[in-house]
């Protein structure tokens, strides 16, 4: 048995645990205990009112998955609405973030670009910044005078008040290139309705609104997933790079089959990672203004 210096066994294990105790009590409290009481509050019939612990809250089983999913009303379509928008929000999101995040990642791993660090810092500096100021940011850029419109403006085009803006980017779409009238949709779409949502409705794609949030989250968290990516780049063997090159492969072809088979474990992880982030973001959510969410 392993002793210490003073030769008391049982100090080692102690000291261990005093040390990992505030981390246990901090996500006991902040990330099991909400647990514990979200799943609670989702088998009784606590209406929100007073505590879910009280006297009057009893265990109701599945009956409220059961309602939500087979009984028609406000609830089950704020809920489809919600799985539409988190749908679309984790397509979108997911892959331009890792796209953008593995092109940022070849480019400051070039050896012939001068002032790489400074590139990796700035690129992975929207990843530390408080939300709360990129927010601001965002908010300016895409206002209705914003900087976003004023650059529209110059090449002619009107830009959306994109932060209250409901139209999906689907409907617009097809409105452009003449398949439908977004003010007068085909009856076939809107008179055909699939769990309490019209085919209109399911197949708008993410709202204007959504997109503007869109392209925030993944300007911010692209530089975080760039640095797994330049950390597997940088792990690639040098012989590998050479014997391809001696091969006669061009860049192209040494990117697709050399450096992309190395770094799928790393696009799996980046997947992996993001995609839980997409689904818990408050904004892929129904809200009251739900087509905007």
């Amino acid at each position: 048995m392993a002793t210490n210096r003073s030769g008391d066994p049982m100090r080692a294990p102690v000291a261990g645990w005093l040390f990992v105790t505030p981390m246990i009590v901090i996500l006991g409290l902040f990330l099991i205990l909400p647990i514990v009481m979200a799943l609670w509050v989702s088998v009784s019939n606590w209406s929100g009112r007073g505590s879910p612990f009280g006297g009057s809250t009893q265990f109701v089983g599945i009956a409220n998955y059961s309602d939500l999913l087979t009984k028609p009303g406000l609830a089950r379509q704020d809920f489809m609405t919600s799985l539409r928008n988190t749908f679309f929000y984790v397509i979108g999101v997911v892959p331009l973030q890792t796209a953008l995040a593995l092109m940022l990642a070849v480019l400051v791993n070039q050896k012939f670009l001068r002032g790489r660090t400074f590139f990796r810092t700035a690129f992975y500096f929207p990843s530390v910044v408080s939300s709360v100021a990129i927010t601001l940011v965002f908010l300016f850029l895409f206002a209705g005078s914003g900087a976003v419109n004023g650059a529209l403006a110059w090449v002619g085009i009107n830009g959306p008040n994109w932060f209250a803006d409901p139209r999906g980017l689907i409907h617009l779409a097809g409105d452009w290139i003449g398949v439908w009238n977004i003010n007068d949709p085909p009856s076939v779409l809107t008179g055909t309705r699939l769990v309490n949502l019209s085919l209109w409705e399911w197949i708008k794609g993410p709202s204007v609104a959504m997109s503007a949030i869109m392209l925030q989250v993944i300007w911010t968290t692209a530089g975080t997933f760039m640095l797994m990516f330049l950390a597997a780049l940088q792990d690639l063997p040098v012989e590998v790079e050479e014997a391809a090159r001696v091969d006669g492969a061009n860049a192209r072809q040494r990117f697709w089959n050399v450096t992309i088979p190395h770094l799928r474990p790393t696009i799996m992880l980046v997947v992996t990672l993001g995609t839980p982030c997409s689904c818990s973001s408050p904004f892929s959510t129904s809200s009251p203004s739900s087509s905007s969410s």
